[in-house]
């Protein structure tokens, strides 16, 4: 009751205009994007056919037996999961992430439904993608770690912040560069300061993008390096 009185009360004391068409965002629940934008946006609702091993969309409509894209096969990871393509509403709630560490009502709706279509009680540890000390140090916080909480809070799984570190400050990934240069940004990036609360565990690695799969394939292999039993990625969203 209380939300369907706020949601008028809210536009007119603090009207706000939606971050992909400007129009008046007309409900809380929705974060900084119009209904109209979230309805234009590409979510996945398993009515279409995704790569089975990294969740890359192929086309509309149910294929047969596993569908592979290919472009993933060496990637270390055991399959990964979006909430949809990053465009209009969903890239808006990327970066709105990026700076304020809240994720909207539907936003939260949207990342549990994809964790639940991958599998969600084959978990025992949900470990973000980690920010480097550096990059962290500038946000103050980190937005894997805030899509984590809501995983593991919705699943009461354990949430591991500390295990997986990044060892180094890499630069940002320039929309231009192509998968090995992506590749070559994160190798031995990353590293593991607690093993043996890796060790045996199936793990959800979150991050909020998957681009060319490269920083999850790399956090993959030093989970499964460490004794890590599997590892499926879960992201917001990834690149068309």
């Amino acid at each position: 009751m209380w939300q369907s009185l706020s949601d008028p009360i809210l536009s007119l004391v603090y009207p706000q205009d939606c971050s992909v068409c400007d129009n008046e965002v007309e409900s809380f629940h929705d974060g900084i994007a119009c209904s109209g934008c979230w309805e234009s946006t590409r979510i996945f609702n398993g009515s279409e056919t995704l790569c089975t091993k990294c969740g890359a969309f192929l086309f509309e409509g149910h294929g047969s037996g596993n569908a592979l894209c290919r472009r993933c096969d060496e990637h270390v990871y055991d399959r990964a999961a979006s909430v949809g393509i990053y465009e209009q509403a969903l890239r808006s709630a990327v970066l709105q992430l990026k700076r304020v560490p809240h994720a909207s009502p539907r936003l939260q709706r949207l990342f549990i439904a994809a964790f639940e279509r991958m599998g969600a009680d084959e978990y025992s540890v949900v470990v973000p993608v980690p920010l480097s000390s550096h990059r962290q140090y500038e946000r103050g916080f980190n937005q894997a770690a805030v899509l984590g909480r809501i995983v593991a809070k919705h699943a009461r799984l354990t949430l591991d912040e500390k295990s997986l570190l990044r060892t180094k400050h890499t630069l940002m990934h320039r929309a231009g560069m192509d998968n090995k240069a992506r590749g070559m940004t994160v190798k031995s990036a990353f590293g593991i300061v607690r093993p043996k609360l890796i060790e045996g565990r199936a793990i959800v690695l979150v991050d909020d993008v998957f681009t060319s799969g490269a920083t999850a394939s790399m956090c993959a292999s030093v989970l499964k390096t460490s004794g890590a039993s599997k590892v499926n990625v879960l992201t917001l969203a990834r690149a068309a």
